[in-house]
């Protein structure tokens, strides 16, 4: 059975219907992860998203900021949310998912970490300062989730490109947030945290430059290439032989009225 799951800050999900709508099309997911959707629940677009297949739909988000939400067109168990650092912000959504015929559930978490400003200083960036709290309280959570042979999922934009080849240039954006030593260090322990396994550059080579993310400041995105890698779909070491490929639609960042981050996905083999 082959499980297509595919995460994407849509900055607005009430903005990117057409855009979801494209997406579905395109990739055809069973699952789809959902950040920045900037809707409160009962504002959420229910009936859309199940106008497109994905029966279960669950939504966890604030009107005008953050939220997330999680499309699936097999049943989910076990939805909960947790807030962070004391804020209720609407960043984090978990469930459990069976596919059919198989007896080992898996967990998906669909994370949306703080962005952090513009100073890369927690002394002097109460934004950044969240953003490392924030990564800290979720790497130490989900350390105590471990178990032997737990299958799971973490999905979402974590706002940090941790290689030299997630962003344009490595030398330049070392002291910009989203790059920098400090959050790359951050996100090292994260994936620690479970042996977590970078999905997508088990398909696309860390040696290639690979973005999910290009300003809307850019004149024209495409021919400057400014971009980075801050979208990422995870897996932890019981699921990763079921890794059967990975791609991201760079080409939604060129669509009509288009999120400034792209879809990615990763198809595993269950």
């Amino acid at each position: 059975m082959r499980f297509r799951l595919v995460t994407w800050n849509v900055n607005s999900i009430r903005l990117r219907l057409a855009g979801l709508k494209r997406l579905v099309r395109a990739w055809r997911p069973d699952l789809v992860c959902l950040q920045e959707t900037k809707v409160a629940d009962e504002r959420f677009p229910y009936a859309e998203c199940r106008a497109l297949g994905f029966a279960h739909v669950h939504a966890h988000g604030m009107g005008g900021y953050n939220g997330v939400a999680i499309l699936s067109r097999l049943p989910l168990a076990e939805v909960a949310a947790r807030e962070w650092c004391g804020r209720a912000d609407r960043r984090h959504l978990f469930a459990t998912i069976r596919p059919a015929g198989r007896r080992v559930a898996m967990e998906i978490h669909n994370l949306y970490v703080p962005a952090g400003g513009d100073v890369p200083d927690p002394a002097l960036n109460d934004k950044f300062a969240h953003k490392l709290a924030f990564l800290d309280e979720v790497t130490a959570w989900l350390a105590g989730r471990g178990r032997r042979g737990l299958r799971a999922v973490l999905a979402g934009d974590l706002n940090v490109a941790p290689l030299p080849t997630d962003v344009w240039s490595h030398r330049q954006l070392l002291a910009v947030v989203s790059h920098t030593p400090v959050e790359v260090a951050r996100l090292e322990r994260l994936a620690a945290s479970l042996g977590w396994a970078d999905a997508v550059r088990r398909f696309i080579p860390p040696a290639e430059r690979l973005y999910t993310w290009w300003s809307y400041r850019a004149r024209d995105w495409s021919a400057s290439d400014r971009g980075r890698r801050l979208d990422h779909l995870w897996v932890t070491p019981a699921l990763a032989p079921a890794l059967a490929g990975a791609a991201v639609l760079r080409a939604a960042r060129g669509w009509e009225d288009p999120s400034d981050h792209v879809p990615v996905r990763i198809d595993l083999a269950l």
